[in-house]
């Protein structure tokens, strides 16, 4: 059984909701990846969504995209974020970790080559923004060969043939997104939100997890009860930008921690 369904069906026992925060590989120094993502393990994090640099992430508002440029001055690739991933599994065995990122640094290294290094490294899921259903069917092939599951982002624009196409083809959870936008916008409408899930729900038995705009405990605890896990990212990278290094990884646990007591209330 992979880790990520592993921790759903724990927390579905214990009635509780997955918190899963995202952050930038290589941001804002190589040397604080790791440690960061021990910290908000230790915080309450049960997936660690940990993202690709890439010049052009176009699902990304500002913040994040401000994250990406930071750190691709500091040469952080695909190889360095796999390699931060296993550095993490030689202490923690059993937090799940998805990268989260584009097609093009996939598809420079290779799929085959890609697969295999994530296998290896102790990587749970991948998602691919601008990878479909439509495009992702071999990716998604590979890696389930290999147990890591393939993640699928879902939209309040999606057509029910794009959510059973989803449906049939994901695996570990499906990642709503909450908002027609980018990821960090503030016009968020949760009653949007509770309205589509159960079209999701209905061709799925996956957990379904939602993110874009999440910005306080408050949204977060109301999203908690109509979703299976809460996807925190711009919010978190914000506070580690506004932060310095020596203390970014303090910062960004300590408000993974307030998410934590906020939708576990």
């Amino acid at each position: 059984m992979s880790r990520i369904r592993s921790t759903f069906e724990k927390l579905a026992r214990q009635r509780r909701k997955a918190l899963v925060p995202y952050v930038t590989a290589g941001d804002p120094l190589p040397e604080v990846t790791v440690p960061l993502m021990h910290a908000l393990a230790e915080a309450g994090a049960d997936v660690i969504e940990l993202g690709v640099p890439f010049s052009d992430p176009m699902a990304d508002g500002p913040v994040i995209q401000r994250s990406s440029e930071r750190a691709l001055k500091n040469h952080v690739g695909l190889d360095r974020v796999i390699a931060f991933v296993g550095e993490f599994r030689r202490r923690d065995k059993e937090t799940p970790v998805v990268l989260m990122g584009y097609a093009n640094p996939i598809e420079a290294m290779g799929l085959e080559a890609f697969v295999d290094a994530a296998r290896q490294a102790g990587v749970d899921g991948v998602l691919v923004v601008d990878y479909p259903p439509e495009e992702g069917a071999e990716l998604a092939a590979m890696l389930r060969e290999r147990g890591i599951d393939m993640i699928f982002l879902l939209a309040p624009t999606s057509t029910e043939a794009r959510i059973e196409k989803v449906a049939k083809l994901a695996s570990g959870y499906i990642y709503y997104v909450s908002l027609r936008g980018v990821t960090g916008a503030k016009h968020f409408d949760l009653e949007d939100v509770a309205a589509k899930l159960p079209a999701i729900r209905v061709r799925t038995k996956l957990p379904v997890g939602v993110g874009f705009g999440i910005r306080d405990g408050d949204t977060a605890r109301a999203v908690a009860r109509v979703a299976d896990a809460v996807v925190i990212g711009s919010r978190i990278i914000q506070e580690i930008e506004q932060a310095s290094p020596k203390t970014c990884v303090e910062k960004g646990a300590a408000l993974l921690r307030e998410f934590r007591r906020a939708i576990d209330a």
